[in-house]
């Protein structure tokens, strides 16, 4: 079956879902790989993606930014000229009462009432102000990485907006 869409699964009401021992069948998640560049360079500047608005980021959303994030940097900036960071884990398991999907279904079923549903994937749980990414970067790289971030921002369900901050004293931040 395919994705539904994320404003299926955007918004949330209710506790968690997270007690991964006690729940079968949980697919993992599409995100492994949370930390990329060189984090021992001497960087500048931190440009961060935050989150305005509460919802969940679903674990393949957060997979896509990380990659065309990841994609625009080192084609920009080169492979080790930069330190890229998901701040955020895909925790919260979402879960699908899979119903009849075909012309005519509605008079095949209705299903049921407050349906428990079986687990299809995670979402991160976000709140407003949360930062979901960052990428730390020398003073020259600074468009380069809000350039990322735009792209990457653009694969997320929620509206985001891009925080530039020096690392460094006596440094104004770019832009």
């Amino acid at each position: 079956m395919p994705l539904r869409p994320a404003r299926c699964y955007t918004k949330f009401s209710g506790p968690p879902y997270t007690r991964r021992e006690y729940i079968p069948g949980i697919p993992p998640p599409k995100i492994m790989k949370f930390e990329m560049g060189d984090i021992h360079r001497d960087y500048d500047y931190e440009v961060v993606l935050v989150v305005e608005e509460a919802g969940q980021i679903r674990h393949n959303a957060l997979e896509a930014a990380r990659i065309n994030a990841l994609k625009r940097l080192t084609t920009k900036l080169g492979e080790n000229n930069f330190y890229l960071k998901v701040k955020v884990y895909p925790h919260h398991v979402i879960r699908e009462n899979k119903m009849l999907a075909f012309a005519g279904a509605d008079r095949l079923q209705e299903g049921m009432r407050l349906a428990f549903g079986k687990p299809i994937g995670t979402a991160a749980r976000v709140y407003p102000g949360q930062e979901i990414m960052l990428v730390r970067v020398t003073k020259d790289q600074v468009e380069a990485a809000k350039e990322a971030f735009k792209i990457a921002a653009s694969k997320l369900p929620l509206p985001t907006r891009i925080i530039i901050k020096p690392l460094k004293q006596g440094l104004v931040p770019a832009g």
